[in-house]
């Protein structure tokens, strides 16, 4: 694609994933990990190259604990803990083995064994369709760079001065490692633009931190964008606007103060309750995978958390953490949370998530396959750690549990009957735990939906998975471009469902949350408020917006929303009455 260069006002459309508006010239940044020079080495230097790579580790370490010192001091929100799980890929004995032997078996420099080690576990990785997990790449790239150029007695100041310029700039890359964004001068980069990325990865979660607009998911970004073009970038919208008219400059600059406005009435009621006009409560949780994400949700003002992900927690260092290091963990999640609950997903592992182990040939179909709760009730070793540790961590606050992927009652009270032999062990072993823990389940097939009144009477909640439950209800592959547009969060089969599952925990006396991306849908808060959903539990970087959407809602009109919406034959239909509601109830949170 040619570079922007002519003087026209132009859009580009990407993904807003921290908020702001930013006016200034591009800085184009194209750099990746560059495969290191290969060479044979003799026998008789194997000892020689692995020195040379603990070295680099060493070096390695050093450098990220600068920077996670760095972060503290710049930082309220203790992001630094970020690089908690960088020095941990670091430190990753599993790699660390890998490599060693590498270099013994292949006889050739540490630098390319190293480099070939992790490339092919970040493509593993990259190949998972869950962006969550696929995200984690980043990470492991992020230590790796640093630790290639750490072989070498080069230091890292070219890399800084390639990113910060003297003069005040828009940074335009292909991707932005959190190292990159920890070591930005905020001085002079007024934002971010990447072709890569999500709204979950670690450096869109620094740049919110620290307060940098950031925008990812522009398609050629880097080959399209000319260095020095004054450009706009909207961190609300994800648009991009090169060579901006003068009209064009002004209105932004009045959006600009309109958007401060609201997020200074949106810290207002942070610590408020979240309830509609005529006074119904709804739960509002954070959706996170790693603790330290732990000072967002207290930002954010949730209600705890919804859904703590454990897969990654527990499969993306190679080696699953013994019970004692994961019963740490969520002790830290309980004590952080408190008074409030957090939610812990036990391993949901398979499909297009990672998987729990190598298979023996590639399954037909994974989706169909080896994953969420029959991972767990086939590896009941595994499972048992999981769960013991969980339990141990519920003397320390309020822990819930859930399991993933139900599709029967045989499933849910074959998990509950391996739970019970937990807690059976714990209190033998006088181990303090909490008999009243909460246990839930996933509603993500329809199965479960169909036989909610029986799996209600023996769980505390459910959790609607919308992600799954559309997929497996239309039978859409959610990220298949070639049936994408059958994906419809309102397709009447979905939301009947939906309707379903709550009806029968009201019957039952549960309660029910929503934790898929339909949750932190704006314009479907009405309609899931009408069908009587109790709880939301969304990304900490989307919840304001969620609480001050219920908080413009009156309760009884929703429900009347609901009762129409279930008449409906046409998603459209149904979505286009849970928008018109709400943009006539908060139409200024949608723009």
């Amino acid at each position: 694609m040619p570079l922007h260069s002519s003087h026209e006002e132009t859009i580009l459309q990407g993904t807003a994933v921290s908020p702001g508006i930013a006016f200034g010239p591009v800085h184009v940044i194209a750099r990746g990990m560059m495969a290191p020079d290969v060479y044979e080495i003799p026998e008789d230097h194997i000892d020689y190259e692995i020195k040379r790579f603990q070295e680099a580790i060493a070096k390695t370490k050093v450098q990220l604990s600068d920077i996670q010192r760095r972060i503290e001091n710049i930082s309220e929100d203790h992001e630094s803990l970020i690089f908690d799980a960088h020095i941990l890929i670091l430190e990753d004995r599993s790699i660390i083995k890998k490599v060693e032997a590498g270099i013994a078996s292949r006889l050739q420099n540490a630098e390319f064994v190293y480099y070939a080690v992790i490339q092919t576990y970040c493509e593993a990785i990259r190949r998972m369709n869950d962006k969550y997990l696929a995200e984690r790449a980043t990470d492991i790239d992020d230590v790796a760079q640093r630790v290639i150029r750490n072989f070498s007695s080069a230091d890292d100041e070219h890399k800084s001065a390639e990113l910060s310029p003297d003069h005040k700039h828009i940074i335009v890359a292909y991707d932005l490692t959190p190292s990159d964004t920890a070591t930005m001068d905020r001085q002079a980069s007024m934002g971010f633009i990447t072709e890569q990325g999500s709204g979950n990865s670690h450096t869109a979660i620094l740049a919110r931190s620290l307060g940098i607009p950031a925008i990812v998911g522009v398609e050629n970004a880097v080959m399209s964008i000319k260095s020095l073009t004054f450009i706009i970038l909207d961190g609300y919208t994800g648009q991009v606007i090169l060579n901006p008219e003068a009209a064009t400059i002004k209105k932004y600059r009045e959006i600009r103060r309109g958007k401060k406005a609201l997020e200074t009435e949106l810290d207002e009621i942070k610590e408020s309750d979240t309830h509609t006009t005529d006074n119904r409560i709804i739960t509002l949780s954070a959706n996170i995978e790693f603790d330290h994400e732990l000072p967002l949700v207290e930002k954010s003002g949730a209600n705890g958390i919804g859904l703590f992900r454990t897969e990654f927690y527990l499969l993306g260092g190679g080696e699953i953490p013994d019970e004692n290091r994961q019963a740490r963990v969520y002790s830290e999640v309980a004590k952080h949370t408190k008074p409030h609950q957090a939610i812990i997903r036990t391993l949901d592992a398979g499909g297009d998530k990672l998987p729990a182990e190598p298979l023996p040939e590639p399954e037909p179909n994974p989706f169909l396959g080896w994953r969420g709760i029959r991972v767990s009730l086939s590896r009941i070793s595994m499972f048992k750690e999981q769960l013991r540790a969980i339990l141990r961590a519920s003397a320390h606050g309020k822990l819930g549990v859930m399991f993933p992927l139900i599709s029967s009652l045989h499933e849910l009270l074959k998990a509950k009957d391996i739970l019970q032999e937990c807690m059976d062990e714990l209190a033998k072993a006088n181990i303090p735990f909490d008999p009243e823990m909460e246990v839930g389940m996933m509603i993500e097939v329809p199965s479960a939906a169909l036989m909610a009144e029986e799996l209600a009477k023996h769980v505390d909640f459910f959790s609607i998975g919308t992600n799954d439950l559309i997929q497996y209800t239309i039978a859409v592959d959610r990220v298949n471009k070639t049936v994408s547009d059958l994906y419809r969060p309102t397709n009447p089969a979905v939301i009947r469902l939906i309707d379903m599952t709550a009806q029968a925990a009201r019957n039952n006396g549960i309660w029910t949350g929503v934790c898929g991306e339909v949750a932190s849908d704006l314009s479907l808060t009405p309609l899931l408020v009408g069908l009587g959903i109790d709880e939301l539990s969304v990304g900490t970087h989307k919840l304001p917006k969620i609480k001050k959407a219920v908080r413009s809602l009156n309760h009884a009109d929703c429900q009347q929303l609901a009762k129409e919406a279930l008449t409906c034959r046409l998603s459209n239909e149904i979505y286009e009455l849970s928008n018109d509601m709400a943009h006539k109830s908060y139409s200024y949170l949608l723009d």
